[in-house]
């Protein structure tokens, strides 16, 4: 299962980084994972919440610039060497992978959720199953359908 990811770009600067968060804490939108990466001029925040389109309307009102994509999911072990294990199915596959992150909480004891991005995530989704790696749930993640 693919998940929905919102993309912003922020200026590179103090305060840029809690408006969006307060506007989706004012709005009741929870955030369950973020990454942020960053450049001398904009930083790119990547949220993960559990009602995306909620959350976008709701950061495009307050005059942000957002992007969705879709990410995967992927289970992996929670011990030393279980992301290169994964890692190694994925590039098997020949499939390259853009960047990642994990979440915030992992699916169950032991394991551990990375969300990836890739190029193409349709063939990226049947390759990995392909080789055994599990795709998360969004149930599993976000605790709801529909994501």
């Amino acid at each position: 299962m693919k998940l929905h990811q919102l993309s912003l770009f922020l200026e590179n600067r103090p305060g840029q980084l809690r408006a969006p968060c307060a506007a989706l804490g004012k709005a009741g939108v929870d955030i369950l994972t973020a990454s942020l990466a960053d450049t001398a001029q904009f930083g790119i925040l990547r949220l993960i919440v559990k009602d995306w389109q909620r959350a976008k309307q709701v950061l495009e009102a307050a005059g942000v610039v957002v992007n969705v994509t879709e990410v995967v999911p992927i289970e992996v072990d929670d011990r030393p060497g279980g992301l290169a294990a994964a890692l190694a199915a994925i590039e098997d596959a020949g499939i390259g992978v853009e960047y990642m992150y994990a979440f915030a909480a992992g699916p169950m004891p032991g394991k551990a959720a990375i969300v990836f991005r890739f190029e193409d995530p349709d063939r990226a989704l049947a390759a990995v199953k392909e080789r055994g790696l599990r795709v998360v749930d969004a149930e599993e993640l976000l605790g709801k359908k529909s994501m």
